[in-house]
């Protein structure tokens, strides 16, 4: 089965990511349902659109916004699927819920987002463990010219969102987002919490 505009995918390792493996045996780390946090965001396509015009085929891991594999309770506390729900476990997703697709040997950008990763707070008396909108270009779309993977960049405030790839936190900035690269200074290093 093909979708006429949208990917069909299913969730890579489950719906949800919210069990930690401790000295044999597993903790859950949420129980909640409304917490997006915990949410999976990686999906394996299983079938691609009708008319694809991007470089996702069929068996590319996706990552995909929050809300695509979520339960939630509506007003009347029903617990519900998201609209991406097809069956089982098989969801519907848009390529704007796209943001970046891996073919086996590392993430690309999907175009009009980037992923930025933070850097560390270096001033003594600051109680944030990164510096505010400003990091190092991780992924990049191809057509974002002005700037390199590997270069440290500043982004608009509330453009950044968070995810956890392959172990690193990492901010989602839309191109029209990164507006200034800066050079290094030498002190700069990347910021990752433990708990990733």
């Amino acid at each position: 089965m093909n979708g006429m505009f949208d990917f069909i995918v299913r969730p890579d390792e489950g719906r949800y990511n919210n069990l930690k493996e401790l000295q044999g045996g597993s903790l859950i780390l949420n129980t909640e349902l409304q917490n997006h946090n915990y949410v999976n965001r990686i999906g394996v396509v299983v079938s691609e659109p009708r008319d694809n015009n991007t470089k996702i085929k069929v068996g590319d891991k996706v990552l995909v916004h929050h809300n695509v594999f979520r339960r939630f309770r509506d007003i009347r506390g029903v617990e519900k699927n998201s609209r991406s729900y097809y069956k089982e476990d098989l969801y519907f997703v848009s390529l704007d819920q796209v943001f970046a697709y891996n073919k086996g040997e590392h993430w690309k950008s999907c175009e009009g987002f980037n992923f930025v990763k933070p850097i560390k707070e270096t001033k003594m008396f600051s109680l944030d463990f990164e510096k505010p909108l400003i990091g190092i270009l991780h992924y990049k779309d191809s057509n974002l010219t002005s700037v390199k993977e590997g270069d440290l960049v500043g982004f608009t405030p509330s453009s950044e969102y968070e995810f956890i790839i392959e172990g690193n936190k990492l901010y989602r900035v839309p191109n029209k987002s990164i507006t200034i690269k800066y050079e290094y200074q030498g002190n700069e290093e990347e910021y990752n919490p433990s708990w990733t």
